[in-house]
């Protein structure tokens, strides 16, 4: 008796914007499909008709608040053979949009997990913003507030990549000004908007000028803000290595303690740190 046939799960990357970028090979997907998984089920059925594809009653809508509740069915259905297409309302299923639960339910399960790659608004702003592309961050969307905001917008003055945000309209005002905050209002960065659309439009400058210019323009669309990489370090000179050395020593450290302390801290070379602790150690009261 031979084994049930088991479908799989596709992840399909839909336009960005332009409708002309839904790849032959998505439309096969989407037209075979036993199941459509669609972030707004309106908007897939536009996809579709544009693209020639009737829908029937393969449309089901898994979107961020029943994803979880999603996964166990659409596990069973392709359990049951069927192949079910996964697509969001604009590119990449899974990147900050549903997806991601899918595919771990479904690796879980040892089912078939397959992407029709297709376009992405990170890696579209990216090779257009101009900025180093070799090695960068994807944060999707900020923390909208709090704590947990402040200390990610922290982590990211510091981060040696180009970095990759998502946002909000509403809100990309003060993301830009919260950056300039932290980075410096010279970093350079990149916001475009309506990427592959009519009115595309990328702005590039310093996160300074990029506040400003926010202020004096009404945002629309979803942005992508693409911020340079923090600048370099100049290495530590003799003061400041002599300085954390003096710190370490009046706080009872040993000479070669403090030089560790010191090395680690500032990564330079422990012999450096430690000729600079027994040149500044107090020599030690002989006894009377």
């Amino acid at each position: 008796m031979s084994d049930p046939p088991v479908g799989s799960l596709v992840l399909v990357g839909t336009p960005i914007g332009n409708l002309g970028d839904l790849s032959p090979r998505a439309v096969e997907e989407l037209r075979t499909a036993d199941v459509i998984a669609a972030e707004d089920t309106r908007r897939t059925r536009a996809l579709l008709t544009h693209a020639g594809i009737p829908a029937g009653r393969r449309l089901r809508a898994v979107h961020a608040r029943n994803e979880a509740a999603a996964a166990e069915r659409i596990v069973g259905e392709i359990r049951g053979g069927d192949r079910v297409a996964v697509v969001t309302d604009a590119g990449m299923p899974g990147i900050s949009d549903p997806g991601a639960q899918l595919v771990r339910a479904c690796l879980d399960a040892g089912l078939p997990v397959e992407a029709v790659p297709g376009p992405s608004a990170a890696l579209t702003a990216v090779v257009l913003s101009g900025l180093p592309s070799d090695r960068f961050a994807f944060e999707g969307f900020l923390p909208r507030k709090g704590r947990a905001r402040s200390e990610r917008i922290a982590a990211l003055a510091e981060e040696p990549r180009t970095t990759v945000l998502f946002e909000a309209p509403g809100r990309v005002r003060a993301t830009l000004a919260d950056l300039a905050a932290a980075c410096g209002p010279q970093r350079p960065v990149a916001v475009a908007r309506e990427l592959t659309k009519v009115f595309e439009d990328v702005w590039r400058g310093t996160l300074a000028e990029a506040a400003r210019h926010a202020e004096r323009t009404e945002p629309r669309g979803e942005h992508v803000v693409v911020v340079a990489p923090a600048p370099e370090r100049a290495p530590p000179g003799d003061a400041e290595i002599e300085a954390g050395v003096r710190a370490a020593l009046a706080d009872g450290r040993s000479a070669r303690d403090a030089a560790s302390d010191v090395a680690n801290a500032l990564g330079v070379p422990r012999r450096r740190a430690y000729e600079a602790a027994t040149r500044l150690k107090p020599p030690r009261r002989r006894g009377g």
